[in-house]
């Protein structure tokens, strides 16, 4: 098993923060999203750091891309230690405006992309024996949001999949685990900072997996 990190879904935020959180402890970096131009200025950063990292353009949202990416990953470098879903799409519409298929295409990116990413990654780290999987979940499943109505169900779907993949997977020596954001992710919070939200992946990447959910 490789020592790298995949994360589905890089942003400048939490997964920035993530990123240099694994980096830390001696993590080579795979980002993949739909923007080369941001993944590229994300390369370009992490590389000032002395971070070593690669990309891959994959929509979250598209299942044929997901797949082509992860198995382009897997052929060059290995079998990932980490898989790390922290895609979502923040659309800002209550069911009254939502249609079927702005919720449909939504609920793509926001569950299904991730389920595409655990069927991809999960065969290979289940051949190890080892292997962590974790989502980046949030407080709109536990208090759903009426101005966000596919979020809230997209995150509400997102931690019941990472529940019952915990629970299909109690016997194995794989980690899952799902970090639920309850707040607004800012720099200047001090609860709600990146790089203290991306501890909370970490501490469940190194936990004893008892318990799949951190509440932040």
């Amino acid at each position: 098993m490789a020592n790298y990190c995949i994360i589905v879904g890089m942003g400048e935020g939490n997964g920035m923060a993530i990123a240099r959180r694994f980096a830390k402890e001696g993590f080579t970096l795979v980002m993949m999203a739909r923007n080369e131009q941001k993944l590229q200025s994300y390369q370009s950063t992490l590389q000032a750091e002395g971070i070593t990292s690669h990309y891959f353009l994959a929509d979250a949202g598209d299942e044929a891309e997901l797949n082509t990416a992860l198995t382009a990953i897997q052929d060059q470098l290995g079998v990932p230690a980490v898989l790390i879903y922290n895609a979502a799409v923040p659309r800002m519409e209550n069911m009254l405006q939502t249609s079927y298929e702005t919720l449909v295409n939504d609920f793509r990116a926001n569950v299904a992309g991730a389920m595409t990413c655990i069927q991809a990654v999960l065969p290979a780290m289940q051949s190890q024996q080892q292997g962590t999987i974790l989502f980046t979940g949030g407080g709109f499943a536990l208090y759903p949001q009426p101005d966000f109505v596919s979020l809230s169900i997209g995150k509400a779907g997102l931690r019941v999949l990472a529940n019952t993949l915990h629970a299909a997977l109690k016997d194995s020596p794989i980690k899952v685990g799902t970090v639920t954001i309850c707040g607004t992710v800012n720099g200047d919070d001090p609860k709600y900072s990146s790089d203290r939200i991306a501890e909370e992946y970490w501490q469940l990447h190194v936990s004893d997996n008892l318990d799949y959910e951190t509440v932040y």
